[in-house]
């Protein structure tokens, strides 16, 4: 409104002051004129200053809006036209005439805003498209090469199973990776939205924990779990992503003998878990990007997971209000700190 009003007001300062230029040249000429002169003369003489002047006015007025309307205008259509057609390097330079922001200005300067996150969007997009591309090469080729392996026969009993635990292992990843993009994908364009109700945050920690019991027998790692019981309003359905993705990490990256601590305490209206290993860790610049799509850190560790799990993890917990953490050191293991509100 105070655009507005200010364009308004100048262009009626602008106005009166043509008027007021037109009559003090009128006058001047007038002044000027022979006094001897017929009065009809005279008047005609007038008559054409006045035209004259209002012509110059007129044509004054049209180059003044070529410059000032119809170029930025056109400007702002031909960037939108780029826009549309998919060129998001468009960028305006807003003119500030006069020293003065208008309403120009402000309409270019979003127009960049819009086209820099467009242009940031596809490249994400873009990035994202090329990455699930090349995670699926790897799971693809080991079926590939194993089940050709077994169609052309296998030495031994022993070779066939070994291929068949491969095949097995391949499509377990497969999956995980297409769930996981599948699952990121509506979370992102928001085709889901979390379900709130009131349950029992240890009751669902304590069966999580579970789920994993085979594997951390088989891998002789110590649980120490410590949950405090607690009841809190969240979205449950939400939350089973984020436990069994921070418990299957826990559990992946944990040597054999290894020890996880699953922890859950309250403070005032906060539920805080805490998932912790005594596994590989991570640097402190994996660290930095380890929620980020397809970032999988070391490359000792990226055969084990297809970077897709944690920043799944991520946007769960943004969405439903919560908070997420990690401390961690090379050797030594991680701990991820989860902090949630309702209880």
């Amino acid at each position: 409104m105070k655009r507005r009003s200010g364009a308004s007001a100048l262009g009626a300062a602008l106005f009166f002051l043509t008027v007021a230029a037109i009559v003090t040249v009128a006058v001047l000429v007038y002044s000027a004129l022979p006094a001897d002169m017929a009065d009809g003369a005279k008047a005609g003489i007038m008559l054409g200053v006045i035209a004259a002047l209002a012509l110059f006015c007129t044509a004054a007025d049209l180059v003044r809006r070529k410059l000032t309307v119809d170029r930025p205008v056109q400007k702002i259509l031909d960037a939108t036209d780029a826009i549309a057609a998919g060129d998001f390097s468009v960028r305006l330079q807003p003119r500030h005439l006069y020293r003065h922001r208008d309403q120009y200005d402000a309409i270019m300067e979003n127009l960049n805003k819009m086209a820099a996150e467009l242009s940031r969007t596809e490249m994400l997009h873009n990035d994202f498209v090329s990455n699930v591309s090349h995670e699926l090469k790897t799971p693809i080729a080991v079926i590939r090469n194993y089940a050709d392996a077994l169609a052309n026969g296998a030495p031994d009993e022993e070779t066939r199973r070994k291929y068949a635990d491969a095949l097995v292992a391949a499509s377990k990843r497969l999956t995980a990776l297409v769930t996981n993009v599948l699952k990121l994908n509506k979370l992102e364009n928001q085709t889901l939205s979390p379900a709130f109700r009131r349950f029992r945050l240890d009751e669902m920690l304590a069966e999580a924990a579970l789920a994993y019991e085979d594997v951390i027998e088989r891998k002789h790692i110590d649980l120490i779990c410590d949950l405090e019981e607690t009841e809190i309003t969240s979205a449950p359905d939400y939350l089973e992503i984020v436990w069994n993705n921070l418990l299957s990490n826990a559990v992946k990256f944990t040597d054999e003998g290894g020890t996880i601590s699953l922890s859950l305490r309250t403070e005032g209206s906060k539920a805080i878990v805490r998932v912790a290993d005594t596994g590989c860790g991570i640097s402190a610049e994996t660290g930095k990007h380890i929620f980020e799509k397809f970032y999988q850190g070391e490359r000792s560790h990226a055969q084990e997971g297809n970077g897709l799990g944690l920043a799944l993890v991520k946007k769960v917990i943004d969405l439903i209000g919560g908070e997420i953490s990690v401390e961690s050191e090379v050797g030594k293991g991680s701990a991820f700190t989860v902090t949630l509100h309702g209880v």
